[in-house]
C-alpha cells in the first residue's frame, strides 16, 4: 500500500493545507483536526491524567470526516489540562496513538495534552526576543551543550540538576568561587547556545528520579519539550513552562537558542504515532515493506511527501512561534530533501528573519520514494541560500579524518595541503557556496571530545604540547571565514574516559560520569588558562569585522594568503577600511620568524595568550612559539 502514498493524485486528493492541524483549545471548547485519510473511523479519547497506566477514561468522542483526509471534532467547555489520544481505525485494525501534533504530553509521552499555552509563559514573555536579533550569522559563535551535561557535575553549584531550570539558574560557583552554569556561559562570550535535543525523545524513562542519560537524538513527540528535563514530567504544562523560563533566561542574559532537531527519523518507525494513524506515510518504505535506512536509525523519513513536509514546516514554526527558539541545527540533514528545507527557512522568516539554520549535510544512502529529488546535502548548498553546513573539511585537516582515531592532522605538525588550508580559512570549501554556509569546527558531541583526540594521536608529546595543539586548533577555527562552533567544554580540555584507559567516542548513553563537565576542572591552572585563551579568541573575533565576512566576494577583498617558506606554517593578511590584520598559524615543534610588512605592528595573540589587549608592539619580524597562533594588527 505504500507505493499509492507516492502517487499524485493520492498528494492530490489529500494534501491538507489548514494551519489548525492538532487541538485548538478556547475557554469555551476545543477543535480537533486529525490528518488521516486511510482511516475508516476515528475516536477521540480523553483522559483525566496523562499517565498511560491509569485508568481513567473520562468520554469518548467520535470525529467525523473532513476535507482533505482530515477528521475533525469539537468538545464544548474548558479542556486546558486535560489529556487525549486517537483510536483509529484503518482496514479493520483499529490502535490507539497520540496526537502528532501534540503540543505537549504526560509522561514519556504516551498522551497528548489540551493545553492554554499562555497559563505556560514566564513574566515579559510578550517582550522577550532574540538578542542577537540585529546580527549576521557570521558575528555568531556557537556553544553545544546538553542540558544534563551543565549541572550534574557535584561541584556545579546547580540546584536543578539535569532540568531546564538548571541551565537559568544564576550566581552559581564551584566550592572555591568560580562561576559555573550560566554565569559562565556569559562570561565566555558565545552568543549562541545550542542545546543537543529537548523535544521528547525516548530510550529514557521519564518516571525515573535519575532517568537513563541519553543525547537524546530517538524522537517520539516532535512538538513537545522532553520530561526528563522538568522536575514534574507527569505535568504537561511544567515542561512546557520550564522550558520557556529557560528560553527567556538565556535571552535575559544575551544568549540566543539553537534547538537540535532530528527529523530524518524517528526512535520506533512501526510505532511513531504519525505512522500508526497513516500506516508508513511518514516513512521510507519500498513496494516490498522494506525501511530505508540511510539514517542507521532503521528509518528515514519521507519529507518528499506533501503531509510530512508540511508537518516538518509546522513544527519547525511552531519551536520559533511558540518557544521563541532562535536556530535550529538538523541532524542528517543530507536525508532531508531541498525543497522541504527552503519551505522551512522561508516560512520561518517570515515572521523571524533573524533565526538561523545549520545541519550535517553528509550524503548519506537512502531509497526516496519520489524521482528528481534533489537532497540537502553540502553540494547543494548553493540551492539552500538560507542554511548553513558543519564544515567536516576544516575539522579533518586540523585534526586528522574522522574515520581513523589515530590519524593526525595540522596541529600535530602533519604536512598539509596549504591550498585546502587556505580555502577552509577563508570559509570556501569546493561545496561552499558562500562563506557564511560554513560551520567551522573541531570537535561537537560526536566522537571524540578534541581533547582526547589529541591524545590519541599524540600519544608521546608532552601535556604541554597538547595543550598547545588544542590551542592552535581553536585558533583556526574561531578566526577562520564562516562561523565558529565548539562543543561545550572544548575550552577547558574537556576529556571523557571510558574508565578502561582510553576514551568514550560515542557517549550517547554513557552515565554523567563521563558526560558531564567537570566544573572542579576550573581550579587547574592549565584548564583556566585555555579557558581565557578561548574567551581572548572570541573578543578578538568579535571586535574584527574582517573576520566576519558573509560573501565570497568580500573575502575576495579583504583576505590576502601570504606565501612562506615552512611547510608547517600558514599565513595570512587581513584588511578591512581601520585595520590591517596578520594572523601566523604555527604547526610545528619548532618557532618560526616571520617578517612582518612594513609599519608598526600591536601584538594581540601570542603563545598562550588572547584578547583585545596589546602585549606589546613589533616592527620588521615577528617570532611565533611552536604550535601556536600570533596574530597582529595595524591601524592604517
Amino acid at each position: 500500500m505504500f507505493e499509492i502514498y507516492n502517487s499524485a493524485d493520492f498528494e492530490k486528493a489529500y494534501t491538507y493545507t489548514g494551519s489548525d492541524l492538532g487541538t485548538t483549545w478556547s475557554p469555551e471548547q476545543t477543535f480537533f483536526r486529525l490528518w488521516a485519510p486511510t482511516a475508516d473511523s476515528v475516536v477521540i479519547r480523553l483522559y483525566k491524567s496523562g499517565n498511560p497506566d491509569a485508568a481513567d477514561l473520562m468520554e469518548t468522542i467520535s470525529m467525523t470526516r473532513d476535507i482533505q483526509g482530515t477528521w475533525t471534532a469539537a468538545k464544548t467547555g474548558d479542556l486546558n489540562g486535560v489529556y487525549y489520544t486517537y483510536l483509529v481505525n484503518v482496514d479493520g485494525q483499529e490502535v490507539e496513538a497520540c496526537d502528532p501534533y501534540a503540543r505537549t504530553t504526560g509522561i514519556n509521552g504516551h498522551r497528548a495534552m489540551i493545553l492554554n499555552h499562555r497559563t505556560t509563559d514566564p513574566e515579559g514573555w510578550d517582550q522577550d526576543k532574540d538578542p542577537n536579533f540585529d546580527k549576521a550569522i557570521t558575528d555568531s559563535v556557537i556553544y553545544e551543550l546538553h542540558v544534563r551535561d551543565l549541572s550534574m557535575n557535584e561541584y556545579s553549584g546547580i540546584q536543578n540538576k539535569g532540568k531546564f531550570l538548571g541551565l537559568a539558574e544564576t550566581g552559581t560557583t564551584t566550592p572555591d568561587g568560580h562561576s559555573t552554569g550560566l554565569d559562565y556561559i556569559k562570561n565566555l562570550g558565545v552568543t549562541h547556545i545550542h542545546l543537543l535535543p529537548v523535544y521528547d525523545y525516548g530510550f529514557t524513562d521519564e518516571s525515573l528520579a535519575l532517568p537513563q542519560y541519553n543525547w537524546g537524538y530517538d524522537p517520539v513527540n516532535f512538538n513537545t519539550p522532553e520530561g526528563s528535563f522538568s522536575t514534574d514530567p507527569y505535568h504537561g504544562e511544567v515542561r512546557v513552562a520550564e522550558m520557556k523560563q529557560m528560553v527567556k533566561t538565556l535571552h535575559d542574559n544575551g544568549l540566543s537558542v539553537v534547538m537540535d532537531v532530528v527529523y530524518n527519523h524517528v526512535y520506533d518507525g512501526p510505532e511513531f504515532c504519525f505512522n500508526k494513524i497513516v500506516p508508513g506515510y511518514f516513512s521510507r518504505i519500498n513496494a516490498e515493506g522494506v525501511w530505508s535506512n540511510g539514517s542507521v536509525c532503521g528509518n528515514d523519513t519521507a519529507s518528499e511527501r506533501n503531509m510530512v513536509r508540511k508537518y516538518l514546516v509546522d513544527s519547525v514554526c511552531y519551536w520559533a512561534d511558540e518557544y521563541h527558539i532562535d536556530g535550529f541545527r538538523f541532524d542528517l540533514v543530507g536525508l532531508i530533501d531541498v525543497q522541504t528545507m527552503n519551505e522551512i527557512t522561508t516560512e520561518v522568516h517570515k515572521k523571524h528573519p533573524n533565526v538561523i539554520f545549520y545541519g550535517e549535510g553528509w550524503d548519506m544512502p537512502t531509497e526516496l520514494t519520489k524521482a528528481d529529488v534533489a537532497l540537502a546535502i553540502q553540494p547543494n548548498s548553493v540551492k539552500m541560500p538560507a542554511f548553513s553546513f558543519f564544515n567536516d573539511t576544516i575539522r579533518d585537516l586540523l585534526r586528522g579524518k574522522i574515520q581513523d582515531h589515530t590519524a593526525p592532522g595540522y596541529i600535530n605538525g602533519v604536512p598539509t595541503s596549504k591550498e585546502i588550508l587556505n580555502a577552509c580559512f577563508m570559509g570556501m570549501p569546493t561545496w561552499a557556496a558562500e562563506p557564511y554556509q560554513c560551520i567551522n569546527y573541531v570537535s561537537c558531541h560526536d566522537n571524540h571530545t578534541l581533547f582526547d583526540r589529541i591524545a590519541l594521536t599524540a600519544p608521546n608529546n608532552s601535556e604541554e604540547d597538547r595543550i598547545r595543539m588544542n590551542r592552535l586548533a581553536a585558533a583556526f577555527s574561531i578566526l577562520s571565514q564562516g562561523i565558529p562552533f565548539f562543543h561545550a567544554g572544548e575550552e577547558m580540555l574537556r576529556t571523557k574516559p571510558d574508565g578502561n584507559g582510553g576514551f568514550d567516542e560515542n557517549s550517547y548513553r554513557s552515565p554523567d560520569e563521563v558526560n558531564a563537565i567537570r566544573w572542579d576542572n576550573l581550579s587547574k591552572p592549565e584548564h583556566s588558562k585555555t579557558i581565557e585563551y578561548y574567551r581572548g579568541l572570541i573578543a578578538f573575533r568579535k571586535a574584527h569585522k574582517a573576520l566576519r565576512n558573509q560573501l565570497r566576494k568580500d573575502v575576495f577583498h579583504s583576505v590576502q594568503m601570504i606565501p612562506f617558506r615552512n611547510q608547517h606554517a600558514v599565513l595570512y593578511r587581513v584588511q578591512d577600511e581601520a585595520q590591517d590584520l596578520f594572523l601566523i598559524f604555527n604547526a610545528s615543534s619548532e618557532s618560526v620568524s616571520v617578517e612582518l610588512p612594513a609599519g608598526t605592528w600591536d601584538l594581540m595573540i601570542h603563545d598562550d595568550l588572547a584578547g583585545t589587549s596589546v602585549l606589546a608592539q613589533k616592527t620588521g619580524s615577528v617570532e611565533v612559539a611552536p604550535i601556536s597562533t600570533t596574530v597582529l594588527t595595524c591601524t592604517k
